[in-house]
């Protein structure tokens, strides 16, 4: 298995050409270091030392198949075990299972690797670039060539094959070794020639340290040394050769190192000169390499060091157009825009060979550097002389660019304060490129590739936590050390700071310091460790801004939801909207706050928590926090009346609502109304829970009122559940039996949509005790409704008539129609519940009629009567009729958004079609309604309409499938000690077993 190229190096499978977009991330390998592979930047598993010892014997064989015993001998020579076979077609099997599909090939009883893409493998990266130096060294372009063989040189990462065990990688390795020595002493060899002999003395010294038989070695060093004027150590090197050479080995150095040793003693005027000096430059041309060490622990990020490596490569091969290429990356304060920028540049230094070039511009900070005197810097590291420096800058610039033409160099722009201070800075030619960090997004830097840099990912933080604190202690906490970096708010910064305090800290569980960062108003005070501290990162940013900005830094932080809308932000600044929408909008372009859509704007988790910090230190009039806060409810509130008003037009409610002193949004059609109404949601209900104070209670307790449909529809109820109790907690501090009494109203009510019915009766008891004391109609009305409806749930009728009779009293003495309505429609179930059908008929007309002579045309509450009458004509037997009422109600709760009573309508739909005898339509509505009710409606819906897909797919012959059904919804109503458990039981007892 001796396979060695043409130029030196072993040879490699043939490769293609990948990369082409929309192509995956393509296979690399590396075997000039230890064996690994990746795709993209994702780690594969190359297994066991023998596997990857495999994997390297494939690797090498340029792509021909080597034959099982091939591979055992590479393997394990002359002692196999017994089992080697064996082991070797696991090996494959495995390796076959980590690479992609047609990589690892069997054929004619052995294997291969085929069709890896151009650079998969970095000794192939190597072959090409030392080929290349043979050529550039041939025409004369000593230069280019020292420049290519440094970088086929840098591919190494230390001993070749490390760590693979056999005879074959043995041999490799020394080949390797071989090579990569030649390649060295031919780069050294031009060192010399280009007359830098001086600088090659040290590295020559320790490579004969290292290496000390190795001739040319030795033999370089001689003349190294003999050219930077130290003729006596050129000629000591000799004896010392001459000395050990016969000690090790029984010889005399060989003929070329005896006739430099001669023609040094002869002071030979031809050994003082290369052969080929370098042109002396007007400047020292000085290859810098100033980025500053990249950490060892980098983690995630995979799609944005593709993307800004992709550019950089371009730029670096003269591509981009012949444009030279800038990336810009923005971002807040520790979300690791230096981190990633510097692991880019270290990936990215074979492409700029001539140097990278790094500053700090300190754009945070008070005293931002001066463009001026990072000319000065960078030109002294680009070997000018300290008397070549112009004094102003745009001499400086142009010197800059001067030095930089022809030479492909990395410009690392690290904390940069704006655009201005940057142009200055950048490169004038392709083959050069910059990467900006800075939390200002350089929207005005003409060109730039901008790239706007997120927290990480869930798993990528937790990787990162794990790499730093150990798998051990993570993974027997696994839901704690999610919990710390979710309180980290996936900030790597935050996540570096948590990670390394408990690295510290060996008598800490992860939980500990999970339980320490659960507490809000202490977060930011944990998250410091020595000179690293998230509070200070924020400050930077802070103290930047203009007074107006910082202010509205501070009031908006104030808001609980996971984001605020336009509108919502003026008025918790008391701005008009445009006013608002451009002081947002520079708070985005510093990186603090972040644009979530158009219109819509959020704080990063840790960034809230010091606009809050900073609200309660700073804000300097008296209540100007709570004003704040009052401003925005009262601007929920309005728009949310404004919606209630179209959902429910003539409901007396909206009488009994109060008004706030700031003015909310009006919309031409229900459809805008709604549409508003669900996406401000979760900001709505977060203003309601906040509102704790006793002068924000009532409009609180009605906000919940006016967004009913919020909890009702089933999607936000449980947010929804946990604003009312926290009106009801505030409610009972202060004494207020008017808010109290409403939020436990609404409680009960969406208590009683989830399917909680016994928790919504205790609620809508309590409620009505507080609305009579308060002598609010509104909770005096509603509550006995909601009690009638709970009651006709659990089969007690009886009680359920008092209720709703109770309801439909109090509805008319507040002239409340729809409400009266509604009360009829509840009756009319409940006469259904007890037989008398007729009755039941009519008590619903008679709701519909209030919906339609009111004008309600195709209002919520129109549907709620349509879907009352459908029960009822369903059980008069009226099947069309029925059929249309529910159809109606069925396409105006789907126009309402409601998803409940949308799904619920699709469960008495098929209860009708069973009653038609029609069941394959009755289990087809029950399924939809099953799928419409997930997550929603409680167990005791979903097991009644499980009870009616049953019986429709009993009919249609699937007996097994409808046992199953039945036998589920059994379970519930037992568990539920619900009265439909004895219906179920008889419909198991009479079907026959499938």
């Amino acid at each position: 298995m001796d396979d060695r190229a043409e130029h030196g190096g072993p040879r490699v499978p043939q490769q293609r050409r990948s990369g082409a977009a929309g192509e995956p991330a393509a296979l690399r390998f590396d075997v000039l270091g230890p064996v690994r592979a990746r795709r993209g930047e994702q780690k594969l598993t190359t297994g066991s030392p023998q596997q990857r010892a495999l994997l390297a014997a494939l690797l090498l064989r340029e792509g021909r198949t080597a034959t099982a015993g091939e591979l055992i001998d590479a393997l394990w020579g002359d002692d196999p075990p017994s089992q080697a076979l064996a082991a070797v077609r696991t090996y494959a099997s495995r390796l076959r299972k980590a690479l992609d599909p047609g990589v690892l090939v069997t054929e004619s009883g052995g294997y291969a690797v085929r069709g890896l893409g151009e650079g998969a493998l970095d000794l192939a990266v190597a072959q090409e670039f030392a080929a290349e130096a043979d050529k550039a060294r041939a025409a004369g372009d000593l230069g280019r060539a020292r420049q290519t063989l440094n970088r086929a040189l840098g591919l190494w990462d230390g001993e070749a094959l490390a760590g693979v065990p056999g005879p074959y990688a043995e041999a490799q390795r020394v080949r390797l070794e071989e090579w990569r020595l030649g390649l060295l002493e031919s780069r050294l060899d031009m060192d010399l020639e280009q007359g830098c002999h001086a600088d090659a003395v040290s590295e020559l010294t320790a490579l004969t340290a290292a290496y000390p038989l190795r001739e040319r070695l030795r033999e370089l060093l001689m003349l190294a040394l003999y050219r930077s004027g130290r003729q006596a150590e050129a000629l000591a090197v000799y004896a010392d050769t001459r000395r050990l050479l016969a000690e090790e080995l029984g010889v005399d150095p060989r003929a070329g190192l005896r006739e430099l040793q001669r023609r040094i003693l002869q002071a030979d005027p031809e050994l003082a000169e290369p052969s080929a000096p370098a042109a002396e430059p007007a400047v020292v041309r000085v290859r810098p390499a100033q980025l500053p060490a990249t950490v060892p622990d980098f983690t995630g990020r995979a799609a944005f060091v593709a993307e800004l490596s992709e550019v950089l490569a371009a730029a670096g091969g003269g591509g981009a157009g012949g444009v030279m290429a800038v990336s810009a990356l923005a971002g807040i304060g520790g979300v690791g825009k230096t981190t990633l920028a510097v692991h880019v540049a270290h990936r990215a230094r074979p492409v700029f060979p001539d140097g990278q070039l790094y500053v700090d511009l300190q754009g945070a900070g008070a005293r931002a550097a001066e463009p001026e005197t990072v000319l000065g810097a960078f030109l002294r590291a680009l070997g000018a002389a300290e008397s070549a420096i112009p004094d102003s800058l745009e001499e400086r610039a142009a010197l800059y660019r001067s030095l930089l033409d022809g030479r492909r160099i990395l410009v690392l722009l690290d904390n940069a304060r704006d655009a201005a201070q940057v142009r200055p800075l950048l490169p004038g030619t392709e083959g050069c490129a910059a990467l900006v960090t800075s939390r200002v997004r350089m929207v005005d830097l003409a060109g730039a590739h901008l790239v706007d840099l997120d927290v990480m990912s869930p798993d990528e933080a937790l990787s990162l936590f794990t790499r730093i604190v150990g798998e051990e202690r993570v993974a027997s906490e696994r839901k704690a050390a999610l919990d710390v970096v979710a309180a980290c708010g996936f900030l790597p910064l935050a996540i570096r700071i948590a990670a390394s305090r408990l690295a510290s800290r060996r008598t800490w569980t992860v939980s500990v310091l999970a339980a320490k960062l659960a507490d809000e108003r202490r977060r930011l005070d944990e998250l410091q460790a020595g000179d690293l501290a998230v509070k200070a990162t924020f400050e930077l940013g802070y103290g930047a801004l203009e007074p107006a900005q910082a202010r509205a830094f501070r009031l908006l932080g104030l808001a609980d939801g996971p984001d605020i809308s336009l509108r919502a932000a003026a008025a918790v600044l008391d701005l008009p909207p445009e006013e608002a929408e451009d002081l947002l909008e520079s708070l985005v372009d510093t990186s603090l706050l972040e644009s979530a859509a158009p219109g819509r704007y959020r704080y990063h988790d840790l960034v809230r928590l010091y606009a809050r910090a900073c609200a309660e230190r700073d804000e300097q009039a008296a209540g100007e926090r709570e004003v704040a806060m009052s401003r925005l409810l009262d601007f929920y509130l309005a728009t949310a009346t404004g919606v209630y008003a179209i959902e429910r037009p003539g409901e007396r409610v909206l009488e009994h609502l109060s008004r706030g002193s700031y003015p909310g949004l009006s919309f031409a059609d229900r459809g805008q109304a709604l549409d508003w109404l669900f996406t401000e949601a979760s900001g709505l209900l977060a203003a309601v829970q906040q509102a704790g104070t006793a002068g924000m209670l009532r409009r609180a307790a009605d906000l919940l009122l006016a967004a009913v449909d919020l909890g009702e529809s089933g999607i936000s109820s449980r947010q929804y559940v946990l604003a009312a109790t926290a009106v009801v907690a505030a409610a009972q501090r202060t004494r207020d039996p008017y808010a109290e009494g409403r939020a436990r109203l609404m409680h009960s009510h969406i208590l009683g949509v989830s399917g909680q019915f016994a928790e919504s009766d205790r609620e809508a008891g309590a409620a009505l005790t507080l609305g009579l004391a308060a002598q609010d109609p509104v909770v005096c009305a509603q509550a006995p409704n909601q009690q009638g409806i709970i009651a006709l749930y659990n089969g007690r009728h009886d009680e359920a008539e008092e209720h709703l009779t109770k309801a439909l009293a109090a509805f008319r003495a507040d002239r409340n129609t729809p409400g009266e309505a509604s009360a009829l429609c509840n009756l009319s179930r409940v006469h259904l519940a007890t037989g008398r059908t007729e009755s039941a008929v009519s008590l619903a007309r008679q709701g519909v009629t209030i919906y339609e002579r009111d004008d309600t045309g195709m209002a919520l509450r129109l549907a709620n009567g349509k879907y009352a009458l459908g029960l009822a004509l369903t059980s008069a037997g009226e099947i069309t009729p029925a059929l249309r009422a529910l159809t109606d109600a069925l396409g105006m709760f789907q126009d309402a958004r409601q998803q409940l009573w949308h799904g619920m309508t699709l469960f008495r739909l098929a209860e009708l079609h069973l009653a038609d005898h029609g069941p394959a339509r009755a289990a087809a509505c029950a399924e939809q309604a099953l799928a419409v009710l997930h997550g929603i409606g409680g167990d005791w819906r979903r097991a009644n309409v499980l009870t009616a897909l049953g019986r429709g797919l009993h009919g249609v012959g699937q007996l097994d499938r409808a046992r199953v059904c039945w036998q589920e919804a059994l379970s519930v109503f037992e568990t539920l000690r619900s009265p439909e458990a004895a219906d179920v039981r008889a419909l198991l007892a009479s079907a026959p077993v499938g």
